[in-house]
């Protein structure tokens, strides 16, 4: 296994912003709940790239399904504003005014106009226009064949005078300069990341789910506070009458701070029914009203993987369940400040 930091030092990924990307990437996948021991990434074969790409990666999911692409991440440098800037023959740049000038050397092509323009005619300005756009070891290249031979060929292509062209010693100079630039251009370069979402999503559920060890007829979806569609479940221990407006506030708290929350009051079935089949739905924890309640206004908070409860002030346990759903605590952190209750631990088997 290899760091992200590593891959792009020695080459592997193609420079830091896409190695960036390629980092987020994963950090989004393993907080959504995505098993990072199934998550790898593939970096495109050159008989694969596409033609924009200098650089293709897939984070790639193993499911029963086996290894299934679910991001792909393209650096497509400044393909697109290169092109439409060859084609319409405009700068598609930035322009960066700098607080100091920006003072360098430069392999400079200048033509020499009185010999230039007559030698090639129509061809002088993609030429002249193809020598600027080289790159310095490409320029120095063909200084180095002028001083050789005294001549040199540039070929065109993509132009509407395509072909191979003749330069002479006589007709440019090919030196080094200083350059003071004032303004920076650049043109920006693009990393695109695209997810498929249906794939995510369906490799989330299979990731998370499980049956209980003691049971296989009881599953569990363990998706994290984070993904869960409702994270807190509000139930009674039993229909009876004096547990409904406790009930009712309890799951009014929760929603006032901003939890999704579900009521199932349906307590003609045994509790611990009643806790299986919200695990079934994801639900990361559960609030539960029982008769202490009633005696005391506290009531219980359970974890659903777990299945461990604690007890606490309705306030004190709306304000847990809200640190837990955003993040800030845990529920390991949370088992270290709170005694474990096992008042339904019977009904919970």
């Amino acid at each position: 296994m290899m760091s992200i930091g590593d891959a792009v030092s020695q080459g592997v990924v193609d420079n830091k912003t896409l190695g960036y990307f390629l980092g987020r990437i994963y950090l989004y996948l393993a907080a959504i709940g995505i098993r990072t021991d199934l998550l790898r990434f593939r970096q495109h074969m050159k008989n694969e790239m596409a033609h924009y790409a200098c650089d293709c990666w897939d984070a790639e999911i193993y499911t029963t399904y086996g290894w299934i692409e679910c991001v792909g991440c393209a650096d497509r440098s400044a393909y697109d504003l290169r092109v439409h800037s060859v084609s319409t023959k405009k700068k598609l740049c930035v322009r960066e005014t700098l607080d100091e000038p920006l003072v360098y050397e430069k392999l400079v092509c200048e033509p020499n106009s009185k010999v230039f323009g007559p030698k090639l005619k129509r061809a002088a300005k993609p030429v002249q226009e193809h020598l600027e756009s080289l790159a310095a070891e490409e320029l120095a290249e063909i200084k180095a064949t002028l001083a050789r031979d005294g001549k040199a060929t540039v070929t065109l292509a993509g132009t509407a005078v395509d072909g191979d062209y003749e330069i002479t010693a006589d007709m440019l100079t090919i030196e080094n300069k200083t350059i003071i630039e004032n303004v920076r251009e650049y043109t920006p370069n693009v990393i695109e990341p695209s997810f498929g979402i249906g794939r995510i999503l369906y490799a989330l559920i299979e990731h998370s789910f499980s049956v209980r060890a003691d049971d296989e007829q009881r599953g569990v979806l363990s998706f994290n506070a984070l993904m869960a569609p409702f994270k807190c479940l509000v139930l009674p221990l039993s229909g009876h009458a004096s547990f409904a407006s406790f009930l009712h506030e309890v799951a009014r708290r929760l929603r006032a701070a901003g939890v999704p929350t579900r009521v199932d009051d349906a307590a003609s079935a045994p509790i611990g029914r009643r806790y299986a089949r919200n695990d079934e739905l994801g639900m990361p924890f559960a609030v539960t009203v029982d008769f202490q309640t009633v005696e005391d206004n506290t009531v219980t908070l359970r974890e659903r993987d777990t299945t461990k409860q604690i007890r606490g002030s309705l306030e004190e346990i709306v304000g847990l369940v809200t640190s837990l759903v955003s993040g800030a605590t845990t529920w390991e952190e949370v088992l270290t400040k709170y005694e474990l209750v096992d008042t339904v631990a019977k009904n919970d088997a």
